[in-house]
């Protein structure tokens, strides 16, 4: 299974001409998830030609202006475009609070219909299940409570090789039990393995975003192995001190990341706006990490 995921937003809290505070758009058969919402998130739907009635499922990291405040404006405009769809919010308990007063002014009778489901900050919770994909939120280290998410592909049964079918004359009665890791007793008593009999699966696809947040370790054994992780590098090295005031990250700090969840590719973004060009960030990152990409506004990563 592939996921597809499209940048919409990489900066920090403040937007510049050409980079959009936070927002991402994470396509899996079926499914087209929202993660984080910030300002002008509706302009770069528009721009990236994703469709506005594809988006059922909202997810929002923490209750900081620049991770919602598109959020209404989104709502607003899938309202007037007339689609009728319930739209899932994963966040904050107070974030019903904080945008119903707006909801409650939009003209007219609403035709999409905001669910509010609220996060857990203490523990990683299972908030999302499909029959091929679910979504785990886990809490991360901010200055106001924050969860990142793990986007992963439900693990296939094994594959059971045909040759084996044959030779044992294995019932298709306990086909599924072998697919499911079961052993096979043939009809003489003889006990042919699991691992003799199929052929495992391919590795479930991933997708991690981390931010905001310090540097937390804790974090890896959650998201260990990760296809692709999405880690906030807000500032160089040079303002790590500025990093452990604020409970942001650094390049470097990524980078130690990504190696500590065995990470396949690092994808780092959330800049501050203090700089123009991201490409030292790239640099002092892969120092670190070498698989390591920056963010940036309407690029796509297959994962």
């Amino acid at each position: 299974m592939s996921f597809e995921l499209t940048i919409l937003g990489s900066n920090s809290a403040l937007p510049t001409s050409n980079r959009y505070p936070t927002a991402q758009v994470l396509e899996v058969p079926g499914f087209c998830f929202l993660i984080d919402c910030g300002e002008g998130t509706q302009i770069q739907l528009r721009r990236n030609k994703i469709s506005f009635s594809k988006i059922r499922h909202i997810f929002i990291s923490h209750l900081h202006g620049d991770h919602y405040y598109g959020l209404i404006g989104l709502i607003s405009t899938m309202n007037l475009m007339g689609i009728k769809n319930d739209l899932h919010i994963y966040a904050h308990s107070s974030l019903k609070d904080l945008i119903q007063p707006q909801l409650d002014f939009i003209r007219g009778d609403m035709t999409v219909r905001p669910v509010f489901h609220p996060l857990n900050f203490k523990k990683p919770q299972l908030i999302f299940e499909s029959k091929k994909v679910e979504v785990l939120s886990f809490p991360v280290k901010h200055s106001l409570p924050t969860c990142g998410f793990l986007f992963r592909e439900k693990q296939k049964p094994a594959n059971i090789r045909k040759e084996m079918i044959q030779a044992y004359n294995i019932p298709i009665a306990s086909i599924k039990e072998i697919k499911a890791g079961a052993d096979f007793t043939t009809s003489t008593g003889q006990v042919i393995s699991n691992t003799d009999l199929t052929i495992p699966a391919p590795k479930p696809t991933s997708y991690a975003f981390c931010t905001d947040t310090a540097y937390f370790p804790p974090i890896a054994e959650i998201i260990n192995g990760v296809d692709l992780l999405y880690h906030e590098a807000t500032f160089l090295e040079e303002l790590r001190e500025l990093a452990n005031k604020t409970l942001h990250s650094t390049t470097k700090e990524a980078g130690e990341m990504a190696k500590l969840s065995n990470a396949g590719k690092l994808l780092i973004g959330h800049y501050s706006a203090r700089y123009k060009d991201v490409s030292r960030f790239v640099q002092e990152t892969r120092e670190v990490f070498p698989n390591t990409e920056a963010a940036q506004e309407g690029n796509k990563y297959l994962i």
